[in-house]
């Protein structure tokens, strides 16, 4: 099997997961590696429903809640769900279209823009900035956070020679001294006067009768800066290539804007912001006739199991009319993304103006687009783009 992790096969990984599937769904990457890769369905959504069988304590981030096993993750995980309901995202709906507006008011006049930067990452940024309680105005200060906290994955098993990797993990520890200075003032005066907002909720929080520690807040606030945005400026830049790639879906939708909602699913099941997470078996399991070891490290292949032909009626097409699409890219089980009715939200309000009011959208550019710098994830680091500005 080629190197899975290289510009190449990121870009587009589909032809080796497609071959992966058939030959060895279980697959042991050897070392420098070392690590197993699981590519069907079936095996990847075993992986993130057995908790019991696998863990989720692996080498990442120890205070990241989403790397930890019940009873532990079970409370911590309660703490930020209560920002998440269906009730408290519906309220953010206004709010989400006026930042979006502001954001494309900025742009349109100007025939083009880089998609990515300007509105992709802003637009969740701020929503998630504000969230917190953070000003919206300093959402390219947590933009650079998010960007050195991603890089991290190339701190995995061998890719210590990948231009970067060696900066990676100083610029993960400079960046977690930098917020844990800047989170110990914001968490004292919340303390001091409470708002209504995440981080009074974490400063206030009991867990067992005692308060949350300053690095579990720190672990909190680092995994919303990154998962707040991260997966819904990559299902926004995919949609719009997957669109431009598929000028008959574009047509479709644009002749039936109700099946917007089947779009978004579909980007997310076939071309999925997330195409792997990690997991690690407590003891020794076997997986398609494959005994991986106690120990050792585990990647579900999600962007894979989407595009598995033993589930999905044409898997490679494109086709925002599919029904029923059980895709896997919020994950499964215990873990299942948070905010997946957010980044929801934000991709069908994003989506909805982008089509309104950038009319004949397509690339500023043929070259192949460069991916994003982080292993785990599907998307565009940049996405130059032209467009006609619509009548007003």
């Amino acid at each position: 099997m080629n190197h899975p992790f290289s510009d190449d096969n990121r870009r587009d990984p589909y032809p080796l997961y497609a071959q992966a599937r058939a030959a060895s769904p279980v697959f042991h990457l050897p070392p420098p590696f070392d690590l197993f890769l699981v590519f069907d369905y079936d095996g990847v959504k075993r992986v993130l429903s057995d908790h019991e069988t696998f863990s989720s304590s692996v080498p990442a981030p120890r205070e990241w809640f989403i790397f930890w096993d019940p009873p532990r993750h079970t409370k911590r995980r309660a703490l930020i769900a209560k920002a998440f309901t269906p009730r408290m995202v519906a309220s953010l709906e206004s709010r989400i279209a006026a930042i979006s507006r502001s954001l494309l008011d900025g742009v349109v006049a100007r025939g083009e823009m880089d998609l990515a930067n300007e509105y992709a990452v802003p637009l969740p940024m701020t929503v998630i900035a504000e969230m917190i309680g953070m000003p919206g105005g300093e959402w390219a200060r947590f933009r650079a956070w998010s960007d050195a906290i991603v890089r991290i994955s190339y701190t995995m098993p061998g890719m210590e020679a990948e231009p970067g990797a060696m900066d990676a993990m100083a610029g993960f520890y400079a960046v977690t001294a930098e917020m844990s200075a800047y989170l110990a003032d914001m968490v004292a005066r919340r303390r001091a006067e409470p708002r209504d907002d995440l981080l009074t909720g974490l400063a206030c929080a009991e867990v067992d009768g005692d308060r949350l520690r300053q690095e579990e807040i720190l672990g909190f606030i680092q995994l919303l800066v990154v998962g707040g945005q991260e997966t819904t400026a990559n299902l926004i830049d995919n949609a719009v290539l997957c669109l431009l790639e598929n000028p008959d879906q574009l047509d479709l939708l644009r002749r039936k804007p109700e099946l917007m909602p089947g779009m978004i699913e579909e980007v997310l099941r076939y071309r999925s912001p997330l195409h792997w997470t990690m997991r690690a078996p407590r003891r020794d399991v076997e997986l398609h006739g494959q005994t991986i070891p106690a120990g050792k490290l585990v990647l579900p292949m999600i962007g894979s199991a989407n595009r598995d032909a033993a589930h999905f009626d044409r898997a490679d097409s494109f086709d925002i009319t599919r029904n029923p699409n059980p895709h896997l890219a919020f994950g499964y089980g215990i873990h299942f993304c948070l905010g997946a009715a957010l980044a929801r939200l934000e991709a069908r309000i994003a989506l909805t103006d982008v089509l309104s009011r950038l009319q004949q959208l397509r690339r500023a550019s043929d070259e192949p687009w460069e991916p994003r710098k982080a292993l785990n994830v599907h998307g565009p680091g940049k996405l130059p783009v032209r467009f006609e500005p619509a009548p007003a």
